[in-house]
């Protein structure tokens, strides 16, 4: 399977929208969300296209379709207007490759024992290996920091693409089945 992925999406039309044609344009399987889905966070700046009501009407569509792990900004009343859970975390076999999904506020390095880490939050992307454990953080699609680009990754048989919003492929990571 083909899998999108990405965090901190924090209530933007325009970000929501990127995902939908790069899900489409990679011919995905399932997303993967990471967290921080409508609201945009106090220590967040307001997104340009900051609109989560229409966030939801583009994204409940694919309910049957996204793994949704919930973040820091995400509320009880999130939950009751989109179509599909909200995890604290989850772990998943993905094509073959043990992979452990949170957000990453809570994120505790020594009790991890998959393969591949896939985690949020820090609006940094990333991928990343310490001791024998892949972490990858696709970043922000709508409010990237330290000078990174707003980006997502595609997790594709057992390579992991990192992109930014434009489809310039930044990072690849093959991962170990």
């Amino acid at each position: 399977m083909k899998y999108l992925i990405f965090s901190d999406l924090h209530g933007a039309v325009d970000s929501t929208q990127i995902l939908i044609e790069q899900f489409q344009k990679h011919h995905c399987d399932k997303m993967i969300c990471l967290g921080d889905v409508l609201y945009h966070g106090p220590r967040n700046d307001l997104p340009s296209e900051y609109n989560p009501k229409e966030v939801i009407n583009l994204i409940n569509p694919f309910e049957n379709l996204i793994y949704c792990i919930q973040g820091n900004c995400d509320a009880e009343v999130d939950q009751m207007v989109l179509n599909f859970p909200f995890h604290k975390t989850l772990d998943l076999n993905l094509n073959g490759i043990s992979c452990h999904l949170e957000h990453g506020h809570h994120l505790k390095l020594e009790e991890i024992t998959t393969t591949l880490v896939l985690y949020g939050h820090t609006h940094i992307s990333c991928i990343e290996e310490k001791n024998g454990i892949i972490f990858a953080n696709p970043g922000s699609i709508t409010i990237p920091k330290n000078q990174t680009k707003r980006s997502f990754m595609i997790l594709d048989k057992n390579k992991l693409y990192l992109y930014d919003i434009k489809g310039n492929l930044l990072q690849e990571q093959e991962l170990s089945i």
